[in-house]
């Protein structure tokens, strides 16, 4: 591996505000950003939009669309003589 064109691989902190939650990993990515983490020592941290913490498909919040409604309504607007068979 040529050590002049590869980025930096450190440790960093990936914080989710939404759910509090923050892991620390390994990444190349940068911020001008730092937080003191559990062990003392400052990472620089990324602050993200979504993660396990807080997405719905891994803490079982999914919302359940209502498709029966969506027909009833474009039925309703359109009249059902709209749809192909």
């Amino acid at each position: 591996m040529q050590h002049t064109i590869h980025p930096t691989y450190r440790p960093v902190v990936f914080r989710d505000r939404a759910a509090d939650h923050a892991f620390l990993t390994r990444s190349t990515m940068t911020s001008e950003k730092t937080v003191v983490w559990e062990d003392g020592n400052t990472y620089p941290v990324v602050d993200v939009e979504i993660s396990s913490a807080s997405h719905p498909f891994y803490t079982g919040n999914a919302r359940v669309l209502d498709t029966a409604g969506r027909v009833e309504r474009f039925e309703r607007r359109y009249g059902t003589g709209a749809r192909r068979s």
